[in-house]
């Protein structure tokens, strides 16, 4: 869901896609219609403003300017690689551990930062899908807070969203209008259908 965005005037979804493509779907409808409209960042679920000033040209500037670099764009050039560090995109950061940590991860072949690198590939690939599930419940919870808070069954709902019953909560929100219901159960559901 990383980089998709989906637009609600009122209860209706009014447009799903990539920022630009919600953020000019917005533009234009902004003119004829009287419901408030927010945007929500699918990979969160919470909202989010666009600067929708100018035309579309520099909407779509302004909006580039906060997308992350792709892929391809922050891969090492295929050039050899010279003395010193690599370009890694690295960030350095305090980390602090108590003293037997810090032994073990200097003893560590490459040194401590090597080790720490590995250690978060191998548990980010060991708990990759729970930490996917508990993302996409938690976007749905914060999409559903902000659209759905004062529905019928909202807290019985948020309980079966948490507990994992799928079946309870789909239950649940059944009666809810439509778009809101289905954008809910998509952002929490959709890598597990």
């Amino acid at each position: 869901m990383q980089g998709t965005y989906t637009a609600f005037a009122g209860q209706r979804r009014l447009a799903s896609g990539t920022a630009g493509d919600v953020a000019l779907a917005v533009k234009r409808a902004t003119q004829p219609l009287e419901q408030p409209i927010i945007i929500f960042d699918d990979g969160t679920g919470r909202s989010i403003d666009f600067d929708l000033r100018g035309d579309d040209r520099e909407v779509l500037a302004r909006l580039a300017k906060l997308a992350p670099p792709s892929a391809e764009a922050t891969e090492a050039p295929a050039e050899p690689r010279g003395r010193g560090r690599p370009k890694l995109g690295v960030v350095a950061r305090e980390v602090t551990l108590l003293p037997r940590h810090w032994e073990w991860l200097n003893a560590q072949a490459g040194g401590a930062s090597v080790a720490l690198r590995k250690l978060v590939d191998e548990a980010r690939r060991a708990s990759g899908d729970k930490d996917r599930e508990r993302q996409a419940r938690d976007a749905a919870y914060h999409f559903m807070s902000t659209m759905a808070g004062d529905l019928p069954q909202f807290e019985e709902a948020s309980r079966a969203l948490f507990a994992g019953d799928r079946r309870r909560f789909t239950g649940l929100i059944a009666d809810w209008p439509a778009d809101i219901r289905d954008h809910i159960v998509k952002l929490a559901y959709s890598d597990r259908a």
